[in-house]
C-alpha cells in the first residue's frame, strides 16, 4: 500500500543531495528545467520533477508525485507537504499562493487558480487591469476529483472531497463532500 512511500525513503537523502545541487543554478534555468522535463513518464521522471521543484517551491514535503503533463505556475509561491500527488494534465496557478496539506491527492486535469482579473473599471479594457492575488488552501487529506476547478480565495477544509468536474468557488468545510457546477454539499464523510 505504501510502495511509493518505501521507494520514496529509501532514495530520499539522494533526492535531497540532488536538489540541494540543483538549487545552486539560478531560478530562470530551473523554471526553465522543469518545463523541459514536465513530460518525462516513470519513475525517472518523478524523481526529476521532485527535484527542481524541492529546489523551487517556497516549501516541499516528502513523498510528492508530480506525473507528465501538468503544468504549474509560480512555483515559488508554492507550499506542498508530504505524500501529495499531482495527477496528468493539471493546470495549477501559485502566483496568488497555494499551500497544500498532507496526504493530498489531485486527479487528472484539474486546475487550480491563485489569481483573478480585474474588470471594476468600465473605461479601460480588463485585458488591461492586472490580476489579483487569491490565495488557496488545501488543508490535509483532501481528494480533488478529476477536472474539477478551483478559483481563488478558497480554503478547503481537512478530509474534504471534491467531485469530479466540480467547481469550487466557496470554501468547503472539513469532512465535506461537494459536487457539481457550482459545488454543492452532498453530505458529510462520517
Amino acid at each position: 500500500m505504501n510502495r511509493g512511500r518505501n521507494r520514496f525513503n529509501k532514495f530520499k537523502k539522494v533526492l535531497y543531495l540532488l536538489a540541494h545541487i540543483v538549487s545552486i543554478f539560478p531560478v530562470p534555468i530551473r523554471m526553465r528545467l522543469f518545463g523541459l522535463i514536465r513530460n518525462i513518464k516513470g519513475i525517472k521522471g518523478l524523481a526529476l520533477r521532485y527535484i527542481v521543484l524541492k529546489s523551487l517551491a517556497k516549501k516541499c514535503g516528502d513523498n510528492v508525485s508530480i506525473h507528465p503533463g501538468v503544468y504549474i505556475f509560480n512555483l515559488n509561491q508554492l507550499i506542498i507537504g508530504d505524500n501529495v500527488s499531482i495527477h496528468p494534465m493539471c493546470y495549477i496557478e501559485c502566483y496568488g499562493g497555494l499551500s497544500i496539506g498532507n496526504d493530498v491527492s489531485i486527479a487528472h486535469s484539474t486546475t487550480i487558480l491563485s489569481t483573478t482579473h480585474n474588470f471594476s473599471i468600465l473605461t479601460k479594457a480588463i485585458n488591461n487591469q492586472g490580476v489579483s492575488s487569491c490565495p488557496v488552501f488545501v488543508s490535509d487529506n483532501v481528494w480533488i476529483g478529476c477536472k474539477a476547478t478551483i478559483l481563488g480565495n478558497i480554503n478547503i477544509g481537512s478530509g474534504a472531497v471534491i467531485g469530479a468536474n466540480s467547481l469550487v468557488n466557496k470554501d468547503v468545510h472539513k469532512n465535506c463532500i461537494v459536487a457539481g457546477v457550482p459545488a454543492r454539499k452532498i453530505k458529510e464523510r462520517i
